[in-house]
């Protein structure tokens, strides 16, 4: 074989490796992409969320509320982390609680989601949560 024959058969399989790469690269990248803007299969985010535990504790005005949340991660690591840190959860839960009154609990619940999730978020290493859903509320 002639050597312009063996560099332009490396230099065909060259190319053909980068363009190989960078299609890889762009399939993963719009992956990622979809799941960022939310665009996930219900299956997947109950595969990801974590439903926490009944709570019942006291609001500032000595009211009583019984709670509980499902909290939805972007990864199954974030979710095994966030179940791992139930305990942590309830106690952000008891203290955001502990300062609302009847008024501020009734009307401000997607607040409450709101600080729970930002909270959490500051404490995970492993992901983040991506929502924060209120499915039980009774107020006493």
């Amino acid at each position: 074989m002639s050597s312009k024959l063996v560099k332009s058969m490396i230099m065909i399989l060259s190319g053909l490796t980068v363009l190989g790469i960078a299609a890889l690269i762009i399939v993963l990248n719009i992956g990622d992409q979809q799941k960022a803007e939310g665009k996930r299969s219900i299956d997947e985010i109950i595969e990801t969320s974590y439903e926490t535990k009944e709570i019942t504790t006291d609001l500032k005005d000595n009211h009583f509320v019984r709670i509980q949340f499902r909290i939805v991660t972007d990864s199954k690591d974030a979710n095994e982390e966030l179940q791992k840190r139930d305990f942590q959860l309830q106690n952000i839960l008891i203290k955001e609680l502990a300062s609302m009154e009847v008024s501020e609990f009734k009307s401000g619940i997607g607040q409450l989601e709101s600080t729970v999730k930002l909270k959490l978020n500051e404490m995970m290493t492993e992901g983040e949560v991506t929502d924060v859903y209120t499915i039980k509320k009774v107020l006493q």
